[in-house]
């Protein structure tokens, strides 16, 4: 019968990789005993790992494979700790470089955007073979994020002449002719998570000069009506609160050279009858369509506060 606890030690050769393992005061180390349970000792450049069998193995093979991203030039994040344990749960021989090493966009503070989760690493790879990409899942999965990042990396490389990003002016409990201003300070604070997303890819200031330069633009969906968008990367997002005749509208507005990525969460509708969201219509409608491409995130993709997770796991049992 296999015993309840093991011992296992490992030793890493190179002092840099190591210290980058570790992190500050240990708190990569710290944050791997607390994701699993198991107890980590570090002595120099070796590690004692004390534990259930099952997880002091797997907690070797997160610390192994990270220690050999490192090498290969991976900035290690503190969140790529408790993201590699999740995947190696759920897929025991994954092979995490091919998911982070995968890398997106690299952001004006030189950090590397790439995929965390296996549906991640998916919905990028279906972005660069498919001309429409539909991303449905729950908050924080990084549909819109990646979708951002997939965009201005088009842009930069010259596969895309511009970025339009849209979002149907839709949200619980407000309505447009109730909020003070013109049409656009009524709508800004709807469009605000993708200038977020914008800035933190290209800083404020770059990505201001390009949207003044109208490379991209950020508008309410109601502004794509009657134009032809060509030679664009175009993002919509909180798709599941377009009506099935706004979704209709923006898919047929799609023109050569471009692509699209909808985003949406199915669970989050706002409109006064759910069952007219143009994002669940569009599920059931174009699933079967070559070129289209539907990617489901669940909980599990969540890459955001760990509350997060928790958050959405608490709601789902209500």
């Amino acid at each position: 019968m296999e015993a309840l606890h093991t011992e296992r030690e490992l030793t890493f050769i190179d002092n840099t990789r190591a210290a980058a393992l570790y992190g500050p005061l240990n708190k990569n180390l710290q944050a791997v005993e607390k994701c699993s349970g198991v107890t980590i000792h570090a002595r120099g450049t070796s590690l004692h790992l004390v534990g259930a069998c099952h997880e002091v193995e797997l907690v070797a093979d997160l610390l192994n494979q990270l220690y050999e991203l490192a090498g290969r030039g991976y900035p290690l994040y503190g969140s790529d700790f408790a993201f590699g344990l999740k995947i190696l749960e759920s897929t025991p021989k994954a092979r995490l470089d091919k998911i982070f090493l995968d890398k997106v966009y690299v952001t004006t503070q030189n950090r590397v955007v790439s995929p965390k989760t296996k549906n991640q690493k998916l919905y990028i790879d279906a972005i660069r073979d498919n001309d429409i990409v539909f991303g449905i899942g729950p908050a924080g999965t990084g549909k819109t994020y990646l979708a951002v990042a997939m965009a201005v990396s088009a842009l930069t490389t010259g596969q895309v002449k511009s970025i339009i990003l849209t979002r149907p002016a839709v949200e619980a409990g407000e309505k447009l002719g109730f909020l003070p201003g013109d049409v656009a300070q009524k709508v800004n604070p709807y469009l605000r998570p993708l200038h977020d997303a914008l800035n933190d890819m290209l800083g404020p200031e770059k990505a201001g000069t390009l949207i003044e330069e109208e490379v991209i633009e950020i508008a309410p969906l109601a502004f794509m009506r009657g134009r032809t968008l060509s030679s664009a990367f175009i993002i919509l997002d909180e798709a599941q609160n377009t009506t099935r005749e706004q979704m209709k509208m923006f898919l047929t507005r799609i023109g050569f050279d471009s692509r699209a990525v909808i985003t949406g969460d199915s669970t989050q509708v706002d409109l006064p009858d759910k069952s007219h969201s143009g994002l669940l219509h569009a599920k059931k409608l174009l699933g079967n369509i070559e070129g289209i491409r539907f990617c489901s995130f669940s909980k599990d993709d969540v890459v955001r506060h760990p509350l997060v997770q928790k958050i959405i796991n608490a709601y789902e049992k209500q």
